[in-house]
């Protein structure tokens, strides 16, 4: 064996294990915290794509409103006095007629604020009674606000503003508001 090898001396090695458990114990205090904001951050995403969803989901239904290829009787877009509840009609498989049953067929939609919870009813003929299905989830998000706002502009066809705010029931401060605005073509 030659004396010339070298290696790391006892001291060399202990002052290396020392100056890595210190970084490890300072990583180990920041994990949770960071781990805690990932988990805040995924909820906060969580809703507003919750919240998103639903807006697209009811604008597409309000820029259908009104279409007929035939000669349809009726409102195209019923609203209720404060914006709360909106009801769709369009002629879906283009025979000219606004068909109201059967409900899985109907060319009629309605959008509703219940208990705050989003809610919808394909056939709705009103805002009120039994069968409206739940939009959202009551038991991760509460909705505070849906309003249907119709803005009529001279020569311009009439620009529908949907305002839909939530709020997550995991953290209650955490409160996601969207506006969007669609163009009622047909109405």
């Amino acid at each position: 064996m030659s004396v010339n090898e070298r290696g790391f001396s006892l001291l060399e090695v202990l002052i290396a294990m020392a100056i890595t458990s210190i970084l490890l114990l300072s990583a180990a205090r920041f994990l949770p915290a960071l781990q805690r904001e990932i988990l805040r951050n995924t909820r906060q995403l969580a809703l507003e794509d919750e919240i998103w969803q639903r807006v697209y989901t009811v604008a597409k239904h309000l820029q259908r409103a009104g279409y007929c290829r035939g000669t349809c009787v009726g409102e195209g877009l019923v609203m209720s006095a404060k914006g709360d509840c909106v009801i769709a009609r369009w002629d879906a498989n283009g025979n000219g007629v606004w068909e109201n049953s059967p409900a899985k067929e109907a060319d009629v939609i309605g959008f509703r604020l219940q208990d705050k919870v989003l809610e919808t009813l394909r056939g709705a003929t009103g805002c009120n009674g039994k069968g409206w299905e739940k939009m959202t989830d009551p038991a991760t998000i509460q909705i505070e606000a849906f309003q249907v706002e119709r803005v009529n502009i001279r020569g311009f066809q009439p620009l529908l503003t949907l305002r839909l705010r939530g709020v997550s029931n995991v953290e209650p401060q955490k409160v996601i508001e969207a506006f969007y605005s669609v163009t009622g073509f047909n109405l």
